[in-house]
């Protein structure tokens, strides 16, 4: 597993990767298997939703590369962003916006468990034409990293239901520090280079955030659903599992130092421009037609 230097120090790679699981594994202490019962009651709603995430965001990210010409290593670290499946954030925020959080629920599930495959594959597609792309390997880093956590978490959550319980109510706590410490190695080890390129990389990443939310809720309206499920098709497309793509950057871009940062910068950004169209969708309120859904 390669190191990233950081503040002076070589952070093993691994370490990027743990704290990572320790995230994914509270999204497991918190998910229930009801959580699924929607993509058999709504097939057709998680299919629309997690089809415009995987389709949207990478579309998205190669794009704004490409018009903002970006370096290789900036690049494939937005398409990584782009080619990642929603994150549990984007739950809060479609709950905070008044939104269809089952919908938003069920699409980040399924959108994780579809992640070993899509997002290898479309990183393969979107980049492998200007750098090596190890898809097969992204494939067995994002089962261990990111399913195996999860399936551990749901295993716990049977096993010690009282434990976990308990354990729930700080892991969001938990998640928020393991995932600032993780954009604090990766800025930490990339400091020079933003203060050379930093503004257009923060450009893009803001630029493809907006973007995927309000193509999310305009497909949504497009499509003629409710305003609930609009809003939750435009948050869970717009926020991404950056982390996630932060860490795949780490440890299968080593020789590209800088493709982590898009998904550093992500993740601080997206919460910021979630949290913000939440309050917006929820001055708004919900029309009442769409209430008795």
């Amino acid at each position: 597993m390669h190191s990233v230097v950081a503040a002076g120090f070589a952070v093993p790679g691994w370490v990027v990767s743990a704290l990572l699981g320790v995230v994914m594994f509270g999204m497991g202490l918190a998910t229930r298997l009801e959580d699924f019962k929607i993509v058999f009651s709504r097939p057709k709603d998680v299919a629309v939703g997690c089809a415009a995430q995987f389709t949207i965001m990478p579309a998205l990210a190669f794009a704004l590369s490409r018009l903002f010409g970006l370096d290789e290593a900036l690049a494939v670290g937005v398409v990584l962003v782009g080619c990642c499946p929603g994150g549990t954030a984007s739950n809060v925020m479609t709950y905070l916006a008044k939104g269809d959080l089952a919908l938003s629920v069920g699409m980040t599930g399924v959108s994780t468990l579809l992640a070993p495959v899509l997002t290898p594959l479309l990183t393969l597609i979107l980049a492998g034409k200007t750098v090596e792309v190890d898809a097969a390997g992204m494939f067995v880093g994002i089962l261990w990293v990111v399913v195996l956590p999860i399936a551990l978490g749901l295993v716990a959550k049977r096993l010690f239901p009282r434990a976990t319980e308990r354990a729930v109510r700080f892991m969001p706590m938990v998640s928020s520090v393991a995932i600032a410490v993780i954009i604090a190695i990766v800025v930490a080890a990339n400091a020079r280079r933003l203060l050379d390129g930093g503004f257009a990389v923060a450009a893009v990443v803001v630029l493809h955030n907006m973007c995927g939310l309000a193509l999310g809720y305009l497909l949504a309206a497009a499509l003629r659903l409710s305003e609930p499920k609009r809003r939750a098709l435009c948050i869970e497309v717009g926020m991404q599992n950056s982390g996630l793509a932060a860490s795949l950057a780490a440890a299968y871009f080593a020789a590209y130092p800088m493709a982590a940062v898009p998904g550093a910068i992500f993740s601080v950004w997206h919460n910021i421009s979630g949290a913000f169209v939440a309050r917006l969708f929820a001055r708004r309120g919900v029309p009442a037609s769409d209430t008795r859904e």
